[in-house]
């Protein structure tokens, strides 16, 4: 009977785990591209001016055209393009930046001046609380401090939610098909390296989830999520990378998951190909660590913002097109490639790869041994030619180190079964018809195979 059990507990438990599969991801921006880089940086002057050509199509990488800030890829909205607060020029600004209005790429809106939250404008931004509550103070003078605060409070957080859910609902209604969010939220507040390297462990600070929570009214509109893991100098190299990245990206996906009830959001990280404020570049290991990480965690894809530093002489392209062809360029077709190859050896083409364990430390990389990223000496076709295959030994690995995370349509353990729409109920009384069938039809499966098993203990008896 033990055993009876033990079977039953497991085959019911194998039913709750199916049943509790990760949710399931909003198809790729690019068909069959699970993991895509986006370049996000005013190189345009290097061939224009300087004669030096990025070519950046040849690494997978998906610029605008002449790769330039706006285009149909990506559009980026600062504060001066995008109106002025309280943004009474928003929609011509959108329909300025944003000609095309079959647009299907990335609209981030660059929301830095100020945050929705009143306890998050602390330093240069505190200003917005001081002149708030100056404005409570000469409205009531009479009132004590305390009730002045919170009303100020108040209002203030009031006021912003109308401003940045109205933005983005005017934005989603001059361009739907956008991916539209913005940048650098969700965030995670993890700049504990600057104060104390040595004891830094890149957890977010234990408030700033639960206000991550607060702002769900926030993540309920943005069709995509925007983070930030730019690096500072000194991290460059440190053990301290790898945490301040993972945590970050961690802080994403967890808002992303539960944002929606029919899907994950889209998540394209924002990184740097240099330090942040200088022009070294990013390190082989720090690559890994951003580029890497991202991916590994389940994200959409990586943004790589530049300034115009990148294109103001031509010995600055000179630095930027050698890093595109050595390390930056190598590494982006070899996470990009694996990214492809995983989701059609374990997910049918029908989901992403991340990874089972966040904590794993396990990566989307090409097998060294069996695969090489080429030079194409030809003048036609792509620069660089990705050559191997992959054998049963790297698709077992990856079954022991990442799970299928399904796009919209498909499920089951490798995305390979269609996922048939169900109707909606046309009254509460079917929903609750419909888990009472579910609890039932649970019930007669464990029945089912106890009354399986106890026959082949019967059988088993008579022949003995």
């Amino acid at each position: 009977m033990a055993l009876i059990g033990f079977l039953v507990v497991a085959v019911c438990g194998s039913l709750v785990a199916w049943a509790d599969q990760l949710k399931q991801a909003r198809t790729p921006l690019l068909p069959h591209r699970p993991f895509v880089v986006v370049w996000n940086a005013p190189t345009e002057s290097c061939r224009l001016r300087f004669k030096v050509d990025l070519d950046l199509s040849v690494f997978d990488i998906v610029a605008n055209h002449n790769e330039t800030l706006s285009g149909p890829n990506v559009t980026i909205f600062y504060h001066s393009h995008l109106g002025y607060y309280p943004y009474y020029t928003t929609r011509a600004d959108i329909d300025k930046l944003i000609p095309f209005k079959d647009f299907h790429g990335l609209g981030v809106i660059d929301w830095e001046n100020w945050r929705p939250q009143w306890v998050r404008n602390w330093g240069s931004k505190d200003i917005y609380r001081n002149k708030s509550k100056e404005l409570i103070r000469k409205l009531h003078p009479g009132w004590p401090q305390s009730k002045v605060e919170n009303e100020a409070k108040e209002l203030f957080e009031r006021a912003g939610q109308v401003f940045m859910n109205s933005t983005l609902v005017l934005a989603e209604s001059r361009r739907p098909h956008g991916l539209w969010g913005f940048y650098l939220f969700p965030d995670c507040y993890n700049y504990g390296y600057k104060q104390h390297p040595l004891r830094y462990t890149g957890e977010c600070p234990n408030l700033e989830p639960v206000r991550n929570d607060h702002l769900m009214w926030l993540w309920k509109d943005p069709l995509s999520l925007y983070p930030s893991i730019y690096l500072d100098y000194e991290l460059k190299s440190s053990a301290n990378t790898v945490k301040f990245v993972h945590y970050r990206g961690h802080a994403a996906m967890r808002i992303a998951s539960i944002a929606r009830n029919d899907y994950t959001l889209p998540v394209f990280v924002y990184s740097r190909p240099f330090y942040a404020y200088t022009f070294v570049v990013l390190s082989e290991s720090d690559l890994v660590h951003t580029i890497g990480e991202s991916a590994a965690l389940g994200a959409t894809g990586v943004v790589l913002w530049g300034s115009s530093e990148y294109a103001r002489s031509q010995r600055n392209c000179l630095t930027v097109k050698k890093y595109i062809d050595g390390p930056l360029g190598h590494y982006v077709i070899n996470v990009t490639s694996a990214a492809k190859l995983c989701s059609k050896a374990l997910c049918k083409k029908n989901g992403k790869c991340i990874r089972k364990s966040l904590d794993s430390g396990a990566y989307l990389h090409l097998n060294p041994r069996f695969f090489n990223i080429r030079l194409n000496h030809s003048i036609r076709g792509p620069r660089f030619h990705v050559s191997g295959h992959l054998n049963n030994h790297d698709i077992l690995d990856m079954k022991q180190k990442f799970t299928c995370q399904c796009y919209q349509g498909w499920t089951g353990i490798y995305c390979e079964i269609p996922q048939i729409t169900q109707p909606v109920p046309s009254h509460p009384r079917d929903s609750i018809l419909g888990e009472l069938l579910l609890v039932l039809s649970l019930h007669f499966c464990c029945l089912s195979v106890i009354m399986f098993l106890g026959l082949c203990l019967i059988i088993k008896c008579l022949i003995l």
